[in-house]
């Protein structure tokens, strides 16, 4: 007897999920709200894995270009923010210092404004873990966030399009939309932004926070398209990753 099929369940996205519109502001989400993080322990480029931090509703996917030393990543997710977070993260377990910068593109110049490119450093795989991170968004806002422990809420420091550049340095409105390279350093307990906005050497911006993490911790990069279950693209690329501070370049 023929064993009838069985129609694929609708995706549903959780109201709380949905970006900003005209009815409808992205919320936090519920305190009890978690999904497991899919991972895959296969080395890519300088990283040791990958994995969907918080399992978004569609699978990410991620490859490496050696010739030109591109890393492509194809993420869903709603946010990395508030209590939890959902985007596709490259990573390597390391400990003590770390200076780690990308250069970032996103290839859709017409992408979600909020979606994210993302240099971070993560306590654990969990969605919730503590992390410290510096983003950059699809409209250009740059900053740096923190969780400061399993759970609660991020902080951030907001940087502006000059990015501590003077004025006789900013690029123009359509270089704003092109690949910029962004950093992180760690530094004993202390998280710095260092950002490069057109092409001079990378620069600290702001004040460092500080947030102790217990080792080993994992770094690497990430990206979210900010939209539940649509997969945007960002490419982050001459990536420098060393086990000290004062090497983000």
């Amino acid at each position: 007897m023929a064993v009838a099929q069985k129609t694929p369940a609708k995706v549903e996205v959780p109201d709380w999920a949905l970006p900003g519109s005209a009815t409808h502001k992205q919320v936090p989400p519920p305190l009890d709200f978690y999904r497991e993080t899919r991972t895959s322990n296969k080395k890519i480029g300088v990283f040791e894995g990958q994995s969907d931090v918080g399992a978004a509703l569609v699978p990410g996917s991620s490859s490496y270009n050696a010739a030109t030393k591109q890393y492509t990543i194809n993420s869903a997710g709603y946010n990395i923010w508030y209590t939890r977070d959902e985007f596709r993260y490259l990573w390597k377990k390391m400990d003590g210092d770390v200076s780690l910068a990308a250069d970032i593109n996103f290839p859709d110049k017409e992408g979600y404004l909020d979606r994210k490119a993302v240099v971070i450093i993560r306590q654990s795989l969990e969605d919730d873990a503590k992390e410290a991170m510096v983003a950059l968004h699809g409209g250009g806002l740059l900053h740096l966030a923190w969780r400061p422990e399993k759970g609660q809420n991020l902080k951030e420091t907001k940087v502006d399009q000059r990015g501590g550049l003077p004025a006789s340095q900013i690029p123009n409105e359509k270089e704003i939309g092109l690949a910029k390279r962004i950093g992180i350093e760690k530094r004993g307990n202390n998280f710095a932004l260092f950002v490069s906005m057109a092409g001079e050497p990378m620069h600290q911006v702001g004040e460092a926070i500080q947030l102790p993490f217990d080792g080993p911790f994992y770094v690497g990069i990430g990206f979210c398209s900010h939209l539940p279950d649509k997969v945007d693209t960002a490419v982050l690329s001459k990536v420098v990753l060393e086990n000290a501070a004062g090497k983000v370049q």
